[in-house]
């Protein structure tokens, strides 16, 4: 028979064993910025991406295991804005939805969304192409949607100074590495992100960082790189299964949330947190 001491180390010792991750904190503000065509291992150690993988990786976690939704990258743009590929299966412009999205739940909730994309023409502009092919719609899910103001659809100029609840910076098409090499993109990174970075450690905010297809695809796995950090997100790397729902739904259980559409049947990314 156990005695009452040793009784009481086992249950606290299974009670240890027990105990689920930390939820999903309660952060003020999340930015989101998606990269372009590439799947995890021609990012993951390569060489041509110094900053991610010496200076975000080790500044937050490592999903090693995150998995875009579908080809080419326009659904999974939608996806990951509103839980659905809205029917999607190209990069078809112009579309437009009347489907709840991640914008019109933060506004229900009083909080405000903005969507930034570097190279656009104008604030508001829902032109399918623009400034000699660097701005592509098709990668700006917010301007598919008829609730989303022209005022939430920005010109990316550098992080704002009064970000809202949620902020999503698409590059250009030649920073986001769709068009441009590996290098090029992971020195944007290098030069917008340290400043993102920074502003969260004092304002409550974390970051997100990924891609929106793998390209190539060559196990059809669809595994793309991606890292969060911020003062709440540990430090090292996950082997968890997420996908872009998932990442939808992490950022509305963030802000308490409810869920639109295919994401609800997500888990929120867990066991990375703080």
């Amino acid at each position: 028979m156990l005695t009452l001491p040793i009784l009481t180390l086992a249950l606290l010792a299974a009670s240890s064993a027990a105990a689920p991750p930390p939820g999903v904190p309660h952060a003020a503000h999340v930015t989101i910025v998606m990269m372009e065509n590439r799947n995890y291992a021609s990012i993951v150690g390569n060489p041509s991406a110094p900053y991610f993988n010496h200076t975000l990786v080790a500044e937050g976690m490592l999903l090693r295991n995150y998995h875009a939704i579908a080809h080419p990258s326009e659904p999974n743009y939608l996806a990951l804005f509103s839980g659905s590929t809205q029917g999607v299966t190209g990069d078809d412009c112009p579309v437009e939805f009347g489907a709840r999205n991640l914008a019109t739940e933060l506004a229900a909730a009083g909080l405000a969304f903005a969507g930034y994309a570097e190279s656009m023409p104008r604030d508001g502009y829902r032109g399918c192409v623009g400034s000699g092919g660097l701005y592509g719609r098709k990668h700006v899910p917010w301007a598919d949607f008829a609730d989303v103001s022209p005022e939430q659809n920005r010109v990316y100029r550098g992080f704002p100074a009064d970000p809202p609840a949620v902020l999503w910076i698409t590059p250009n098409m030649c920073d986001d590495m769709h068009d441009c090499s590996t290098r090029t993109g992971d020195r944007w990174l290098a030069a917008h992100l340290p400043q993102i970075v920074a502003w969260d450690a004092k304002h409550d905010g974390w970051l997100v960082v990924t891609w929106d297809e793998a390209d190539p695809d060559p196990d059809a796995s669809n595994r793309v790189p991606a890292v969060i950090v911020g003062p709440m997100v540990a430090q090292g790397a996950s082997d968890r299964r997420a996908d872009h729902y998932a990442l939808l739904r992490t950022i509305e259980e963030n802000f308490r949330l409810p869920c639109i559409a295919r994401e609800c049947s997500a888990a929120p990314i867990a066991g990375i947190w703080r």
